[in-house]
């Protein structure tokens, strides 16, 4: 059971956040009440927003605290025959792909049993998804092996809902008005530079995307939001190659990565990402790759965090459960990826006792985190 102690913390402390109850105000007219409970201010940090909508346009991937840190490749004894490999991406000038991106963040609460004194709470979620249909074209590639690549919009999909309604629904197969911020991105380009580990190190221009945003029919806050800096470097970097760096690794080798997530009041959660070499083969005249990654809690990185935090960390009080897992395939002759995907998702689920109706049983919170990526090539 969750202390009394910190119910009455978090009774009185004043959290900037979006209160998910029937019939509320629209965000920007909410405010705290300050009589409200610990079970109110938890479930209200599960869905928090920040009072401008755009900044929370990407919120799947700017809610990762720091960009992976590379663990030293623990080194296993291989065979003369094995097949050796490479995982780096090579860039000739002129070459152009098509993938498909998704990328996929949600958040939510739930409540079962009952509630003292808040009848009327129902829980909430928010949720925003992408799926983006892009040619990647080299335009250059300097000496270290570095590319600058233009990414064309071919498709696009986006779908953005905050405490369950629908504030962005978006299809590029269905477009319904052809001067809409996102219709605007439609066949238009942005260049980055990305790395041979895969990791986009820079934007270098947005010019032409952008300025086609900026005469959609309504301001385009939401696009433009969507196409800041950071969320494009994101979508763009390949996590399991900027992990591995450029070493000669065979069947059955590993390397690991630090990756970290703030959940809010529930703390901030470290992983440790290993991955392994499954299978490096020949097909169809081409030598694949094969890697899967597993993620496992690690205390290190979240403790050191928390230190710095000012705001409680009450994942303790909960019983969480947790997975993290990846894949990637890549072709090593051309240098090219042909999918990736990580997945990670979190549950933290505490019982709460019924002071009103002791004999009704504790009411029970389950709040979830889920991250999806994924990158694959199409053509």
């Amino acid at each position: 059971m969750v202390s009394r102690k910190i119910f009455d913390w978090l009774a009185g402390a004043a959290v900037c956040i979006v209160i998910v109850t029937v019939g509320c105000a629209p965000v920007a007219e909410e405010a705290v009440k300050p009589e409200v409970g610990l079970e109110q201010q938890v479930a209200e940090a599960a869905v928090e927003e920040p009072a401008k909508v755009e900044v929370e346009v990407e919120e799947q991937v700017p809610e990762v605290a720091e960009e992976p840190t590379v663990i030293p490749v623990i080194e296993e004894a291989a065979k003369p025959e094995e097949e050796t490999a490479t995982l780096a991406l090579k860039f000739t000038v002129g070459d152009t792909t098509t993938y498909r991106l998704i990328t996929d963040a949600q958040r939510g609460v739930k409540w079962e049993g009952a509630l003292p004194g808040e009848s009327g709470f129902k829980g909430g979620s928010r949720h925003s998804r992408t799926e983006m249909t892009f040619t990647q074209e080299i335009l250059s590639v300097d000496e270290k092996g570095n590319a600058v690549a233009k990414i064309t919009v071919e498709g696009l999909k986006y779908f953005m809902a905050v405490k369950d309604k629908t504030e962005v629904d978006f299809d590029s197969s269905q477009v319904k008005d052809p001067e809409g911020q996102f219709a605007k991105m439609l066949g238009h380009s942005y260049t980055i530079e990305i790395t041979p580990a895969g990791e986009v190190v820079k934007l270098v221009d947005a010019e032409d995307i952008r300025t086609s945003v900026r005469r959609a029919r309504r301001v385009p806050r939401k696009a433009l939001a969507f196409l800041r800096p950071e969320p494009l470097k994101q979508r763009h970097t390949i996590p399991a190659l900027s992990a591995a760096g450029k070493k000669q690794l065979r069947t059955g080798e590993k390397w690991s990565s630090i990756k970290t997530f703030s959940f809010g009041l529930m703390g901030s959660k470290s992983y440790e990402k290993i991955y392994t070499v499954k299978d490096i083969k020949e097909t169809d005249g081409r030598q694949v790759a094969v890697v899967e990654m597993k993620a496992i809690p690690t205390a290190e990185t979240a403790q050191q965090l928390h230190k710095e935090e000012t705001t409680p960390d009450f994942s303790e009080e909960f019983d969480s459960k947790a997975t993290y897992n990846g894949r990637l395939k890549m072709d090593l002759t051309s240098g090219s990826v042909e999918e990736c995907s990580e997945e990670m998702q979190s549950k933290w689920t505490v019982a709460l006792p019924s002071e009103e109706k002791p004999d009704q049983g504790p009411s029970v919170l389950t709040m979830t985190e889920a991250r999806f990526y994924s990158l694959k090539k199409i053509d």
